[in-house]
């Protein structure tokens, strides 16, 4: 008898035609009843290859000193367990590479913000519910990645007598030891720390006397994270615990599920949603022109192209979040590493986002479930990706919790946040270089561990939208009760009013909830779901889309 999960995924496959798969998966057989909540033995769980274990202890270079007449200084060493106090050519500020490799990078809070300055609810007003969309943690590279060819390629060349010298002499004893697509201890310990930072910040909306359900996908990630956020919010005993409900929804090419949007979505893994990959192959180009040069002055019998260089960049953070350290990180100069961070916001705006014709489709289905929290309805039609087996279930799909805790992936959440209209996201990103005041900023939005919290408030009265502080803040004493809106994403505040004119320019970035509602009852048709996902038509240059969906229907 087919797995009950299986089943339930299997009801709400899409009538498309299939395509091309992304993993390959296997079906597990049950002969239980119907659970909703099956965490073992895993279903769908995908890759699992481990890599060699980390010994820091014999392979960690540090402590790094500079010395007065240095030309390059430590970047920033952050109290965790990786080293990453590197000497980086240029970096004169002492700043955090780690910092600027987008969603590569290990989770770290804004450091900015998004625009205006978090401000404490003044008294009487209370948070009744919070939704957290949480990416996983820090992984390995997926498979097949470009990383993983380098070193087959590497590898090949040592063994045909390939010379590296300098600061690449590293490369004559070097092989590619990562292993594929599951969470590294620093992925675990990111999920596990955000558990525990949203007990201290929402405890007392946790119930212990009520059943809660969190969502995550079936992919070992995915599932891993899930389980160690709950163990950092609930404890350990959570698996043990029957009120913790973890309902893990079955990630797979052409299956139905808003955590993982784009497997229903058959554009957005076809060259049509590639404007972001080739605008940034454009930049590769241009801010690795050194660097290329730079290592092959190095090499003798292998011919480093752009994109080998550019794969050796990013395995300084798949290699310091797996083994706790990387010779790659210091063959960069500070300004490559912000150069490649704005290659990764290229691959994200013109692939995932508003330059992207599937970037509204992707994300809609959990917007649509957010919104049917917020409105006290489960969701009926199949108009997007959503589960409506799971999804019309108030058993899997409650409607009566205060905390709602979801887990997704990286390109995912940045969908949703193009479906929620957060048009201060759209600004157009050049491929030829950053734009004057960027916007969207990968690693401000979506690191490894991400999350956005949406939190409604209650108000006894309208609260000023021009309040500094907690003091104060009411515009009188005598208004009716009111209700907000509060989007935080990577514990800063996103101002609603930006995207959405009619929230108002408040300095708290709240919006009241009836205004916030009412600008998404247009969102669904403003994503164009089935054409942009399922339509026929072209590839057009990029920068052409710029509202996340395709030019015209």
């Amino acid at each position: 008898m087919v797995n009950s999960l299986v089943a339930l995924a299997l009801a709400g496959l899409a009538q498309a035609a299939p395509y091309l798969e992304r993993r390959q998966t296997t079906m597990a057989t049950s002969t239980t009843s119907a659970n909703y909540f099956q965490i073992s033995p895993e279903v769908f769980a995908g890759p699992t290859a481990t890599g060699t274990a980390p010994f820091l202890a014999e392979t960690d270079p540090a402590p790094f000193t500079a010395s007065a007449s240095a030309t390059s200084t430590a970047s920033y060493q952050a109290p965790n367990p990786l080293e990453t106090a590197e000497p980086i050519t240029g970096n004169v500020n002492n700043s955090n590479i780690f910092q600027l490799m987008g969603n590569l990078s290990p989770y770290f809070p804004n450091p900015s913000g998004f625009g205006v300055d978090e401000i404490a609810l003044p008294a009487g007003a209370n948070i009744s519910v919070v939704n957290m969309l949480s990416r996983h943690g820090s992984r390995y590279p997926t498979t097949n990645s470009s990383q993983q060819k380098l070193g087959a390629s590497l590898k090949n060349a040592t063994s045909m007598g390939a010379k590296f010298t300098g600061q690449l002499s590293f490369l004559n004893s070097w092989s590619y030891n990562l292993g594929a697509e599951i969470l590294v201890p620093k992925g675990r310990q990111e999920l596990f720390d955000s558990g525990i930072l949203h007990y201290y910040q929402y405890a007392q909306l946790y119930n212990y006397n009520a059943t809660i359900v969190a969502r995550t996908t079936t992919e070992d990630r995915m599932l891993k994270s899930a389980e160690n956020f709950l163990a950092g919010f609930v404890g350990l005993e959570w698996a043990t615990n029957p009120l913790v409900k973890l309902e893990p929804i079955l990630e797979g090419t052409g299956f139905n599920d808003s955590l993982a949007g784009y497997d229903n979505c058959n554009n957005s893994n076809l060259p049509v949603s590639s404007g972001g990959s080739n605008a940034s192959t454009i930049w590769e180009g241009i801010y690795l022109a050194n660097a290329t040069a730079r290592l092959q002055a190095m090499t003798t019998g292998f011919n480093w192209t752009t994109s080998q260089v550019y794969a050796a960049q990013g395995l300084c953070p798949y290699e310091t979040v797996a083994f706790g350290f990387s010779d790659f990180c210091q063959l960069f100069t500070y300004q490559e590493w912000q150069g490649f961070e704005y290659s990764i916001d290229l691959q994200f705006y013109g692939g995932d986002m508003f330059g992207s014709p599937t970037g509204r489709a992707v994300g809609i289905g959990y917007v649509q479930e957010v919104l049917g929290r917020l409105q006290n309805h489960t969701i009926t039609m199949p108009v997007t990706q959503d589960n409506i087996t799971l999804d019309n279930n108030t058993v899997s799909f409650p409607l009566n919790q205060t905390l709602y805790f979801d887990f997704s992936h990286d390109t995912n959440i940045a969908s949703i946040l193009t479906a929620f209209g957060l048009t201060q996201f759209a600004q157009f990103l050049p491929a030829t270089g950053p734009p004057a005041q960027q916007q969207m900023i990968v690693s401000h939005m979506e690191p490894f561990g991400a999350r956005l919290d949406v939190e409604i408030i209650n108000a006894p009265q309208p609260i000023s939208a021009s309040r500094t502080d907690a003091t104060n803040a009411y515009s009188s004493t005598n208004g009716t009760a009111t209700q907000y809106i509060h989007f935080i994403l990577n514990q800063r505040t996103i101002p609603l009013g930006v995207s959405y004119p009619n929230c108002g320019n408040r300095t708290d970035g709240w919006c009241e909830l009836n205004t916030f509602l009412g600008n998404a009852q247009g969102l669904l048709a403003a994503a164009e779901y089935d054409y942009s996902c399922n339509g026929n038509y072209p590839a057009v240059p990029y920068g052409t889309i710029t509202n996340g969906v395709p030019q015209s229907s």
